[in-house]
């Protein structure tokens, strides 16, 4: 007997029941079955084809076990006929209603036990699983997990131990029965090795000996391929996961590829201790002293100035010696979180929506490691030296001057406990235990001062964003100077101010092997993690505060209870509010090095920066004087000397960088995976990348070895000029010259040498013939593309349904209506043909952006599109719910977050339009936010991609279905007849690429039209020809219309070669471009001729039909030529039942 379902986990085998007599005997008797020994008999038949009942089918089907039983009698009665190797399929029994069992009929009372475990006993479920239950009343995640996992054994990897471990694995044992065997490894410095050893590189080759993990996101990029992905298990259960309730920062680290390969449970980021019982106690001290008010740090600046003002002037321990200033463990973290402020200023760019300036538009590329384009190390600017100097003298006058002279490791943990410290710089756990009273590194009452000094309710112990900076890069300035802080340079600043927290290793993650793991193992890990998801964050093993709902109140008072510390709790709260705001609501999170080798590369500036620099004694070419730290090399008044060993640690530092990136495959391919890692846009292949350095800066073309990347050959169509220039005599024709060769050749040494010339010219000669096949072949597989562009979807047409649409409010973003399962997705365009023919209708809407970064920030196009779809509605009579009215509009059914899917949905936009079966043109008069104009039907129309969407729905479709609506007061209008003169002609339309004059882009977007548009002329050619041979001379009357325009106009609707303004090596660069070139001449032939056909080899299987079956969504007047992609026929349209991916209709 089989359960049709996923997941599949064992709930019992005929071998676990102690005495099957007796439970078969109490089966029969229970449910008045057959007699005991019939009963008997047809059961051990059915256990005898090695039954296995489904568990995970009782929440998938909705069966409870009461269900499961039954259909196994029902089942044995089949059996005692059947042939013994005949399985029976039990595909959606349910029990009654809200799965309601009869109190005599409770499976509990069978009392079918399972290695020990009772599912049944609802006492023992309950105490068992329903733990950490909060105030909602939900029954907690584990509930229905009771003795799930049974007999199944996982292996589980950390690096670090904690209490916390045992006993909620022992929890989650008891209840679900699972034996989770945690094993700890040699050390946190270990386990990235250890990682790989078992999961293996590049998807293979582990050892496999382990379930799961427990993480830290710089060691997944050489793994993360063998990680399992998470998605779909966080969309499965999102309702405990509550993903996006993590802090972004969190989530990036994790994410590669488009996908989830580790679940956090930490953050880890850089804030700043401040000891307020100092600052109170020497406060009309420092003033009198400095003339100047002791204050909290605001940016990295007055931190160094505070701290140096502090240092060797006050005792905080009363010990009768002058203490330090702020204290640390120099690190490149804590180095990092210094370069921070100053080389990010906003991750996205920004726009203003409702007054208010937002950062969420495309990644801008800023980070504090390498250059995004050409990954070139960021050191080499006037921003990384100013942190390099703060930070140096920060180091002066920390703990380090005292422990480093004494040939002692720099250590803020020993250092802090000593009461000597102003403050200190820490990862967010240490920090809790630097701060809090009796914590393993917290100074003890009696090197304090709070008792005498701080008021009731105050604490010495206070917390604090890591400081910002009022200097930071210019990055759009030529080399990238330090000047200070303003609005334009820094749209994040407050007070002129840039802050950047830095999120130092990304924080623990779970994560699970996707190669070698049992899939029952990974089934009860993946419970493991999701359960402690819904735990208390002071309950969960290793987990810190990363949540957004860890920060409501109630959370921070019972944070404030765990701690007796309400001071603590606040601050905590104060500095998390701040690092976990997401790009929308002004955050600015900095991202670690999460490319591979990241060990390596921290290993690197380690050794330059503190070993060989800042800690190095003077003696051995350091700055430090180990003799006396006080004649330690200062940068202004040893000026020269500090340039000279500041530019050889810049030399070097770069020179471990670029042995690393060869160790590790390369620089181009490290900055490969630098771009993924931080989600920068557009996404660039390898030959992109390549493709762009050669036509904008060579030197990092060289570097980056992209000869051997890509082919010089084949970018000579694009980038003739920059070959030329790269290697000259690549791109031009050699056969003239090759001809004027031989005649001098054989002037000069006569006939003697004609043999060789002769076959020299003949080499040449095939070679010309295979440049020609290679030409010939080309320019067939762009037609064949073009076919198959029109019957095959790159990314699923996703909608939304009409009452939703309406009800939003605006046009809502497509991740958020897919995280709240708002959109109808169709994956084929077949697919698209059933939904249509079931009665659906799919209204296109088209409209023009009012701003660069949102589509219609003042609300004033979607409030136009609602009164049109109410307008439509009412003009063909459909039912005024909207049920049957389904809506395509891009901001909506785009992807906006990621681009490698965004980018294969804009490879598709033509399928989407020309698939509509309703196109509405929206433009109402509205201000364009970032320019100073207009938006109207005019400026819509003179956008070429607005014409394309124009173009590839009446091309395919005609302009019946096609409608205009102008504003508010306006009514929804057909388009004028003429109206598809102006949307033919989209490559006169006006394009954003060529206003920018394509900086750092390789194409312009008219290229990218070239494969839909060839594809659509081809059918209407096809259709034309198929409609003259048939007769059907009313029905191609538009088709003839069209065709006629572009006959009189071709080199205007299709032109042959393009103008493109380029800017190389800060060089204007102007020109001639191929475009369509003969391709239009060749897609006729293969029309007229008949061969145009969509087949295997393009793609799928053979769809290939003649112009009748291309019948037009409701309409009788035009053919829609290629429509029924598969060849669905009218009787077929016309049958009860549609069977597709997206279900029965």
């Amino acid at each position: 007997i089989r359960l049709d379902t996923s997941s599949p986990g064992l709930l019992f085998r005929s071998r676990d029941i102690n005495n099957r007599s007796c439970f078969i005997h109490s089966l029969s008797s229970r449910f008045q079955a057959r007699s005991p020994r019939s009963c008997q008999n047809a059961v051990l038949k059915v256990f005898n084809l090695s039954l296995e009942i489904v568990t995970s089918a009782i929440r998938n089907t909705a069966m409870s076990r009461f269900a499961i039983l039954s259909a196994l009698l029902s089942a044995s009665s089949l059996a005692t006929s059947a042939e013994p190797d005949v399985a029976t399929s039990l595909v959606g029994a349910t029990a009654g209603p809200e799965n309601e069992i009869p109190a005599s009929l409770t499976c509990a009372e069978e009392q079918i036990v399972v290695g020990g475990c009772d599912p049944n006993d609802v006492v023992s479920c309950a105490a068992n699983c329903n733990l950490f239950k909060d105030d909602s009343g939900e029954p907690g995640y584990l509930l229905d997990k009771c003795c799930k996992h049974v007999g199944v054994n996982a292996n589980l990897l950390a690096f670090e131990k904690a209490e916390l471990w045992v006993p909620r694995i022992e929890e989650f044992s008891k209840c679900t029965g699972a034996s989770i065997r945690l094993q700890y490894n040699r050390g946190e410095d270990y386990m990235a090795t250890d990682i790989i050893d078992d999961v293996g590189v590049d998807d293979g080759g582990g050892a496999g000996i382990f379930d799961a993990y427990i993480v830290q996101a710089p060691w997944l990029p050489p793994v993360y391929k063998g990680l399992k992905s998470l998605s779909e298990f966080i969309s499965m259960d999102d309702k405990y996961i509550n993903y996006y309730d993590i802090n972004q920062a969190s989530r990036a680290a994790v994410s590669f590829d488009g996908s989830v390969r580790a679940l956090p449970l930490d953050a880890d980021y850089i804030a700043l201790g401040w000891r307020q019982d100092v600052f109170e106690k020497y406060a009309s001290q420092y003033e009198e002293m400095y003339g100047e008010p002791l204050k909290v740090p605001d940016t990295i600046e007055e931190l160094v100035d505070v701290s140096e003002k502090l240092n060797g002037k006050f005792d905080y321990n009363n010990d009768g010696i002058a203490d330090w200033g702020f204290c640390l463990t120099p690190q490149t973290n804590y180095f990092q979180a210094f370069l921070a402020p100053i080389l990010q200023t906003h991750l996205h760019a920004c726009d203003i929506v409702d007054g208010k300036k937002v950062c969420d538009g495309l990644h801008t590329g800023q980070n504090i490691f390498f250059d995004v384009d050409t990954f070139e190390p960021l050191i080499h600017n006037e921003g990384y030296r100013h942190a390099v100097e703060l930070y140096w003298r920060f180091i002066r006058a920390s703990n380090c001057q005292a422990q480093t002279a004494a040939g002692e490791k720099c250590d803020r943990k020993t250092a802090f406990k000593t009461g000597r410290c102003a403050g200190v710089i820490s990862m967010p756990g240490t920090m809790t235990n630097l701060l809090k009273e009796g914590g393993k590194y917290a100074p003890p009452p009696e090197v304090r001062m709070d008792t005498e000094v701080l008021s009731e309710g105050g604490y010495w112990g206070r917390r604090k964003i890591f400081p910002g900076s009022r200097m930071v890069i210019d990055w759009n300035k030529p080399g990238q100077p330090l000047v200070e802080c303003n609005d334009e340079i820094c749209p994040l600043s407050r007070n002129s101010i840039n802050y950047a927290p830095f999120f130092a290793e990304g924080g623990e993650s779970y994560a699970l092997n996707g190669q070698q793991s049992k899939p029952a193992a990974t089934a009860a890990m993946w419970d493991l993690f999701t359960w402690f998801a819904t735990l208390p964050v002071g309950e969960v093993p290793l987990a810190g505060t990363y949540r957004k709902s860890q920060l409501e109140p109630e959370a921070i008072d019972a944070l404030a209870e765990k701690w007796d510390n309400r001071v603590m709790a606040d601050d905590l709260n104060a500095v998390l509010q701040e690092y976990f705001k997401d790009k929308d609501e002004g955050g600015n999170p900095v991202q670690d090095l999460f490319i591979i080798g990241f060990p390596d590369y921290n290993e690197a500036l380690d050794t330059e920066l503190h070993k060989k620099l800042l800690l190095a004694d003077v003696s051995d070419g350091g700055l430090f004087n180990k003799s006396d730290p006080s004649k330690s090399l200062d940068p202004v008044k040893d000026k020269d000397v500090f340039d000279r060993l500041y530019n050889g640690f810049i030399k070097d530092l770069e020179k471990k960088y670029s042995t690393i990136h060869n160790k590790y495959g390369g620089a181009l391919s490290q900055l490969s995976l630098w771009r993924g890692a931080l989600g920068v846009t557009p996404v660039k292949s390898k030959d992109d990348i390549c493709a762009d350095l050669l036509a904008s800066d060579v030197a990092s073309f060289d570097r980056l070895d992209c000869i051997n990347q890509v082919s010089l050959e084949a970018l000579c169509q694009v980038l003739e000029s920059d070959v030329e220039d790269y290697k000259p005599g690549t791109c031009s024709d050699n056969n003239n010259n090759a001809i004027t060769a031989i005649i001098v050749l054989c002037s000069i040494v006569g006939a003697g040498l004609l043999v060789g010339v002769s076959w020299f010219a003949y080499r040449r000669y095939v070679t010309y013939q295979h440049i020609r096949r290679a030409h010939e072949q080309l320019m067939e597989a762009t037609l064949n593309e073009a076919i198959r562009a029109l019957h095959q979807l790159d990314y699923p047409l996703h909608l939304i349904q009409g009452h939703e649409f309406s009800e939003a409010g605006k046009l809502m973003r497509h991740e958020v209506l897919r995280n709240t399962h708002k959109l109808t997705v169709l994956d084929s365009l077949s697919d698209v043909d059933a939904f249509v023919a079931a009665g659906k209708h799919v209204v296109f809407f088209s409209h023009q952006w009012t701003s660069f970064t949102l589509p219609d920030p003042s609300c004033i196009q979607y409030d136009t599109m609602v009164l049109a779809l109410k307008d439509l509605v009412k003009r063909n009579g459909w039912d005024e719910s909207l049920k049957d009215v389904f809506v395509w509009v891009d901001f909506s059914s785009i992807p906006q977050a990621n681009p490698s899917t965004q980018n294969l949905a804009i490879r598709s936009l033509a399928a989407y339009a020309s698939s509509a079966t309703y196109f509405i043109i929206v433009a109402p008069d509205t201000p364009h936010v970032d320019l100073d104009d207009n938006c109207d039907f005019d400026t819509y129309q003179k956008r070429m991609w607005c014409r394309a969407e124009q173009c590839c729905h009446l091309l395919r479709n005609g302009m019946e279905g096609m409608y205009l609506k102008t504003g508010a007061n306006n009514p929804l209008t057909p388009v004028k007849n003429d109206h598809f003169v102006d949307s033919l002609h989209v490559f006169d339309g006006e394009l954003t690429c060529c206003r920018l004059e394509h900086k750092g882009l390789a194409s312009c977007d008219r290229q990218s039209l070239v494969i839909p548009l060839l594809g659509l002329y081809g059918e209407l050619i096809r259709a034309a020809a198929d409609g003259r041979k048939g007769g059907n001379a009313d029905s191609l009357q538009a088709v003839e219309a069209f065709l006629s325009e572009i006959d009189s106009r071709q080199e205007e609707v299709f032109p042959r070669t393009f103008k493109r303004v380029m800017w190389r090596k800060n060089k204007r660069v102007i020109e001639e471009v191929v475009l369509f070139g003969d391709l239009i001449e060749r897609m006729r032939a293969k029309a007229e001729s008949g061969t145009l056909e969509y087949n295997e080899d393009m793609g799928a299987a053979t769809a290939s039909t003649n112009s009748s079956d291309f019948i037009r969504h409701g309409a009788s007047d035009f053919l829609r030529h290629g429509v029924v992609h598969g060849g669905m026929s009218n009787s077929q349209k016309n049958g009860v039942h549609i069977e597709t991916a997206v279900g029965s209709l």
